[in-house]
């Protein structure tokens, strides 16, 4: 019986390919944290009907915060996590 082995452990076929893809992939997710930003502070200056107030404040907050860590800290994790060697 012969085991396949698993995707993780195949060498990419075309480096560069790869390369662009994960370029891609980072650039994407600092994009779309900028807009998150960009949302929670149109929720602050309460330019939304749905969301009021106190309420408007707290959530645009909330989506700063979390549209920061996703345009900082999530592109440094993506790094390290595409630097390590998958086992052998």
């Amino acid at each position: 019986m012969t085991q396949s082995p698993l995707p993780h452990t195949q060498p990419p076929g075309d480096p560069d390919k790869v390369a662009r893809q994960r370029h891609f992939a980072i650039g994407l997710f600092r994009l779309s944290g900028a807009f998150i930003v960009m949302f929670g502070f149109l929720a602050i200056m309460q330019r939304f009907t749905w969301v009021q107030g106190d309420r408007a404040k707290a959530f645009g907050a909330i989506m700063v915060v979390t549209g920061l860590i996703q345009f900082i800290l999530v592109p440094r994790l993506l790094l390290a996590l595409f630097r390590t060697k998958p086992p052998q």
